[in-house]
């Protein structure tokens, strides 16, 4: 699976956990260069608070584009250490 915006791959891995149809990358296979933290946050009841990234890719900006669960509920423990995007991101095999 591939993640890309702006023509340019953010990550890619064979190893991705699908939950609630959206592929969550190891973190591992993220370009590092390309995302930088976000002050955003929100909740999900079942799989606990999200903490986003927001995608710098050549001079442009999409922000919160990519979201992780540092500490996940028991139930979404799969997804530890894994990151999901949207926002125009589109995510191909």
């Amino acid at each position: 699976m591939k993640a890309i915006w702006n023509g340019t791959v953010i990550a890619e891995s064979d190893d991705t956990v699908v939950v609630e149809g959206n592929h969550y990358f190891p973190l591992a296979s993220v370009a590092a260069a390309l995302v930088e933290p976000s002050t955003h946050t929100s909740v999900c009841p079942w799989k606990g608070t999200a903490n986003y990234y927001s995608l710098n890719v050549a001079g442009e900006r999409n922000a919160n584009a990519a979201w992780y669960y540092a500490e996940p509920k028991d139930a979404a423990r799969q997804i530890k250490g894994r990151v999901a995007f949207w926002k125009g991101v589109s995510v191909v095999s």
